[in-house]
């Protein structure tokens, strides 16, 4: 009789892995793309930078930069809420770290694009999103973990 060591992840790990998958594919292509195309995409920050400075709420140039900070953030933080429930023995800085080094890829590609911009803000605000999207996995385990029942019994002193 042989005994498999391989143990089945649970269903919801699988389907994290699978939308994980999925998610960066989409931020392949959306930051691999040349910048004429990927300008429709980013061409929001622009847009929404131009109606802030319209109304007068700040100048467009800083608008422009801090939507873009936020976009990059944004982006990011799937990554990281999803990475932590596909891979749930990662630790909150493993994660946190798995997604810094996926943007230095990301960035260090964009280097060799003609079209394309790598910078470190945007490894920070990435890595920055992952952070936030773990941290967001790391409170609904703990959240959803908790047993009522034993939470019940600790109150009434047994």
């Amino acid at each position: 009789m042989t005994s498999t060591l391989a143990v089945r992840p649970r269903r919801g790990v699988v389907t994290a892995r699978v939308a994980l998958v999925v998610y960066l594919l989409f931020v392949g292509f959306t930051v691999w793309l040349p910048a004429s195309v990927s300008s429709k995409v980013t061409g929001l920050v622009g847009i929404t930078a131009r109606w802030i400075a319209e109304a007068g709420i700040a100048p467009y140039q800083q608008s422009a930069v801090l939507l873009e900070i936020l976009a990059n953030v944004a982006l990011f933080v799937p990554v990281g809420l999803l990475l932590a429930f596909a891979a749930p023995r990662l630790r909150l800085w493993q994660v946190t770290l798995a997604g810094g080094l996926m943007s230095v890829l990301i960035e260090t590609v964009q280097g060799l694009m003609p079209s394309r911009f790598p910078t470190l803000s945007d490894v920070i605000a990435n890595t920055t999103g992952t952070f936030l999207g773990a941290l967001v996995a790391a409170v609904l385990v703990a959240l959803l973990s908790r047993d009522p029942a034993r939470a019940r019994d600790r109150r009434l002193g047994s």
